[in-house]
């Protein structure tokens, strides 16, 4: 179903053996059947991989009998409903802004990469109705992400199909519908999409000294784990530089991780046997601070069956190692290979388990809030799903706060920087179209460069991603060592530009890598609520300036304007200052 291709633009002089010769010059591997008309053909395809292969080589690109061929996927009208695919995609593309990207046009049912032989990614895209999914192709075709234009086109959406009558169906077999290409998925029978599941990665650390061995010649060895278990493995080479160790996220479904994960330990542990290092390769996971507890159970029972379970010795890294930018804990499992395996299974089962709970916690959470949009809220490239708010490190409740305080602030937008989304909670309640905002924000000159990108591109894209205006005012001199960025938008495009540019400016080295990202912000607000954020003998201020870290000045001399409103200045980190904008907009 996914195979049959749409040759267009054909010149009428074109043969059915044109047409096969062109395809064989490019090592396409044409089923049988070529049917041609009057301008056009059909032409069958032995595989998707192929299929993609054919568009991508020829659509556009080819002439034949001076005409230049158009190729696209075959699918009737009727069948043109929900589903799409988009090819072109930046093989660094992080999944968090991807999803921000298709969750502006509706509701995304599914997605699924596809594994291709192109250098670029393919996904697979359902869309929750008909309507989504053409504005989707509309607003999708020809979009520019650095040097990459998306290529999007339905593909066949067999729920479409027109019911089969019921007397046809009392022959004993499945009608049509029942048999289409839609398999059964984990939780749905034949015929229905499969629902979105929620994206748990694997993270591991491995030696920096294997990651070459990892990856293999041209990338052959990554490229087999990756076909081999259908699975997404990204290497965060880059990060940490001159570290010892590189982390390495792997999405896949559970089984697929797993397999993703032997595969790798058995790929370390043979380079280590051939570089004559002795010692077995422990392995290492990367979880959620806010996860831990929950693996480590009630007195450290649940880590005692796991390790009794599967003969190894687990131990994790200490709280004392987390930092806002490294809210993740280090578990580290010695044994066999096979040991370990055993044993990541089921670390990864508490902790898959522990997310899903949270996840069910934020969505409620995210009801009680008209109009948000969690999928879009994506802020930083760390390619993680959502994670919610949850207890502290021990199963505690946070603090008791400041009246008119949202606890969730403080407690949980810490967890973006990783997962991608901030709380639900995290946004001002809003019973109403949520009220513009403009934030000031004082960046270091030298960092503006970054910030606009070649030709004004990287900031052209945060606006649009944010859905905010994102304007760098002149320079009142020379040797200015800042400069100001007005932001104008919703407290949700706030977040997300806000949240950007301080990973940013994280990304590009402008602070060190133990250092935090520390910026001015410049917020106007009613007198009155300056008042309240101030509160009697500066109770509230201090209270909020010891929860965050944060330098907050609200001057008491200052003349409110004709809206009476005044200027707060926040010297802190970007969870800092969304604690204070929050604070003082509920």
């Amino acid at each position: 179903i996914m195979n049959k291709l749409y040759v267009g633009n054909l010149s009428p002089s074109v043969t059915v053996e044109d047409l096969k010769q062109l395809f064989g010059e490019r090592k396409l591997p044409v089923a049988d059947q070529v049917l041609l008309k009057s301008g056009y053909a059909f032409v069958d395809f032995p595989d998707q991989n192929s299929a993609i292969k054919a568009i991508e080589t020829l659509s556009g690109k080819v002439e034949l009998h001076g005409k230049v061929i158009e190729v696209d996927y075959s699918v009737p009208k009727k069948l043109r409903s929900r589903k799409i695919q988009i090819r072109n995609i930046p093989p660094h593309l992080q999944w968090e802004v991807l999803d921000g990207l298709l969750a502006q046009y509706g509701t995304v049912e599914n997605v699924e990469q596809v594994n291709t032989d192109t250098e670029t990614a393919v996904v697979n895209v359902t869309y929750a109705t008909k309507e989504e999914a053409k504005v989707a192709i509309e607003k999708l075709t020809g979009h520019q992400f650095e040097d990459y234009s998306f290529k999007v086109s339905y593909i066949m959406d067999m729920d479409a199909a027109p019911p089969v009558q019921a007397p046809h169906a009392r022959r004993g077999g499945r009608s049509p519908r029942d048999q289409g290409a839609s398999q059964p998925g984990p939780s749905g029978g034949f015929g229905t999409p499969r629902p979105r599941q929620h994206d748990f990665p694997l993270r591991m650390l491995v030696p920096t000294q294997f990651v070459g061995a990892i990856i293999g010649k041209e990338g052959l060895t990554i490229k087999n784990v990756t076909k081999q278990t259908q699975s997404k493995v990204d290497i965060h080479r880059k990060e940490n530089a001159g570290a010892a160790e590189k982390p390495i996220t792997i999405h896949s479904t559970p089984e697929g991780c797993s397999s993703a994960c032997r595969m790798l330990l058995d790929i370390m542990q043979k380079e280590a046997n051939e570089t004559k290092t002795t010692e077995d390769i422990p392995l290492k996971i990367l979880a959620h601070n806010s996860l831990v507890g929950r693996l480590i159970g009630k007195e450290g029972r649940n880590l005692k069956k796991i390790e009794e379970e599967t003969g190894t010795k687990i131990t994790i890294s200490s709280l004392q190692d987390l930092t806002i930018y490294n809210p993740e804990r280090t578990i580290t499992v010695k044994g066999s290979l096979e040991a370990c395996c055993k044993a990541e299974v089921e670390i990864m089962k508490k902790l898959r388990e522990a997310y899903e709970n949270d996840i069910a916690a934020i969505n409620q959470q995210a009801n009680l809030i008209p109009g948000l949009n969690l999928s879009a809220l994506g802020i930083f490239s760390s390619g993680l799903p959502v994670l919610p708010p949850a207890a502290g490190p021990h199963g505690a409740v946070p603090p008791v706060a400041p009246a008119g305080y949202n606890p969730f602030l403080s407690h949980s937008s810490h967890l973006s920087g990783l997962y991608g989304v901030p709380p639900a909670s995290a946004i001002p309640h809003q019973h109403s179209a949520p009220e513009q905002e403009v934030v000031y924000l004082f960046i270091p000159t030298q960092a503006v460069g970054a910030l606009i990108g070649k030709k004004g591109q990287h900031i052209k894209q945060l606006a649009h991603f944010a859905g905010a205006s994102i304007k760098i005012a002149p320079a009142e001199s020379p040797d200015v060592t800042e400069r100001m960025v007005i932001i104008t938008g919703t407290p949700e495009a706030q977040f997300k530009a806000q949240g950007r540019i301080f990973g940013k400016l994280k990304e590009e080295n402008f602070f060190s890598a133990k250092e935090e990202v520390k910026l001015e912000t410049h917020i106007k607000v009613p007198s009155t609520a300056a008042g309240r954020v101030i509160g009697k003998g500066g109770k509230t201020v201090n209270e909020l300036q010891n929860l965050t870290s944060a330098e907050v000045i609200v001057p008491r001399d200052q003349t409110p304007d004709e809206n009476d409103e005044v200027f707060v200045k926040i010297s802190g980190h970007f969870f800092a200052s969304q604690v204070f904008s929050g604070d003082m907009l509920l």
